[in-house]
């Protein structure tokens, strides 16, 4: 368990794809690029489900749920929506089934063709326009805030779990506003609601920022984001939302009354966050002895192995830790107590520390002669032993403290890997032997972008919002630019 972990500073890439098997989260299915969330790693998803859900709620949105199915013909309304989309779609054409002439299984039935294909969603924007249209009539319909947590297919070729799949879930944020200025304040409100969450309840710091042109969502006018950097220097997209302005209502003709009576095209935003999510939380804190959680995200935060010989001993630890365990769940900790006779508590010490468990209470007899407890944190590896009735508060005291380091860590690693340039030389120079991001001065072009890209495979991650005005040169063509952008390689 664990042990047979490839070492990080070995092969990054290699490490990432065996704990997320090996700490039973997740594994290939038998659909190409498809995976299986286990148990355990859909037991996060599902805490990190929960607290963005209390969020999207407290800021006014209702949850509901839209067709996994489109038509085609959707999609040909919005034009830079489906030349976005179009070559990861995944089409229905068919809709029975037949067995073979020939006995050997079944195949499509040709005459089960569908009058229209259908696409199964990649996002959600044209089938929700068309529903929108039957809801808003005037400017009392406004705004309209919508929320679905739902599964997507985008046709992938390369796929790595969490990362990159065919199908993932996510969450898909739909809302019409009356006004541009009203729409534009809830992109930037739900960017800055995906920050909250990442650095609160995820512990990874992230940068906000807006995506460039060429970066944007296909139909958005404005693309906002959080950059979140991995421990390998690379990026990673963890959240975006996007001003939509009028382009959705007038493809699907989505207008109301305004207060003076006339008609008028709703204003749109999107926004989403997925199962990537996952990979952003494994890659920024993990280590080579496997997963490190942060406590609020963790299933279990408090683990209880007995050492013991005999069943008089463990009745006697049971006895012992029943009021610990009730006492920490009355505070709303999570507790699993492993008295499990078939494994020895070596093999559970490293079970749990490959999944990533926060604390870990170990309790023998010469705890029970003591009325001590021997306490283990998974982030520094560090293990003390305290009171038996001093461990509900401190252990209170200790999940804070984890989240806390998990975060600072996290937080002076990425400080540590901004680096500003101002030539081409030095810009290549950080980006193959440092990684992380790279603060350099753009001229603001699309061919400037896509050069650099074709040379270095760095990409523009962010225009970061905290960005302050600096006259400058381009770091590739020497033109003239008037603020830095972050660079970076990325997922």
């Amino acid at each position: 368990m664990g042990k047979n972990l490839t070492k990080r500073a070995e092969d990054y890439s290699k490490w990432y794809n065996e704990l997320v098997v090996q700490a039973d989260l997740a594994e290939n299915s038998g659909v190409r690029g498809c995976m299986v969330i286990k148990p355990y790693g859909f037991a996060i998803w599902e805490k990190m489900q929960a607290e963005l859900d209390r969020m999207f709620k407290e800021t006014g949105h209702q949850n509901a749920y839209f067709p996994l199915f489109i038509p085609k013909s959707y999609l040909s309304k919005e034009a830079d929506h489906v030349e976005g989309f179009a070559k990861e779609c995944a089409v229905v054409t068919h809709y029975r089934l037949k067995n073979a002439e020939d006995g050997s299984g079944v195949v499509v039935d040709p005459d089960a063709k569908l009058e229209e294909e259908l696409i199964v969603r990649p996002t959600s924007e044209t089938i929700i326009w068309d529903t929108y249209r039957r809801w808003i009539q005037s400017y009392r319909d406004l705004p309209l805030l919508v929320n679905q947590w739902a599964n997507v297919v985008r046709w992938e070729m390369r796929t790595r779990l969490f990362l990159r799949t065919a199908e993932f879930l996510w969450q898909e944020g739909h809302t019409a506003h009356a006004t541009e200025k009203e729409a534009i304040a809830e992109a930037e409100q739900m960017m800055h609601v995906y920050a909250e969450f990442a650095e609160n309840f995820m512990g990874v710091p992230v940068i906000k920022g807006l995506k460039t042109e060429s970066e944007r969502f296909a139909g958005a006018l404005e693309t906002y984001c959080i950059e979140a950097l991995m421990q390998d220097g690379k990026a990673l997209q963890a959240g975006t939302s996007h001003f939509l302005g009028q382009n959705f209502a007038k493809a699907f003709d989505v207008k109301f009354a305004n207060k003076e009576g006339k008609q008028d095209f709703v204003w749109a935003t999107s926004w989403g966050v997925s199962t990537r999510l996952m990979g952003a939380l494994i890659m920024t804190h993990s280590d080579d002895q496997g997963l490190v959680l942060p406590p609020k995200l963790a299933p279990i935060q408090v683990v209880i192995v007995p050492i013991y010989k005999g069943e008089e001993q463990l009745e006697a630890i049971s006895q012992k830790v029943e009021p610990i365990i009730k006492d920490l769940r009355a505070k709303g900790i999570s507790v699993k107590y492993d008295n499990r006779d078939t494994h020895k508590p070596g093999f559970k010490f490293n079970e749990y520390e490959l999944k990533g468990v926060p604390i870990r209470i170990a309790l023998g007899k010469r705890d029970m002669e003591n009325n001590t407890l021997e306490i283990a944190r998974r982030d520094t590896q560090t293990k003390e032993t305290i009171k038996a009735e001093e461990v509900v508060e401190h252990i209170e005291k200790l999940l804070e403290e984890i989240q806390e380091n998990l975060y600072k860590k996290a937080w002076d690693y990425r400080a540590s890997h901004i680096t500003s340039v101002d030539n081409f030389e030095d810009f290549k120079k950080v980006l193959d032997e440092k990684g992380g991001f790279v603060s350099a001065h753009w001229d603001g072009t699309a061919e400037t972008e896509d050069r650099i890209k074709d040379l270095t495979k760095a990409t523009i991650r962010c225009i970061p919002l905290d960005s302050v005005a600096e006259e400058g040169q381009c770091v590739f063509t020497g033109a003239p630019s008037s603020r830095r952008v972050l660079f970076a390689k990325a997922y």
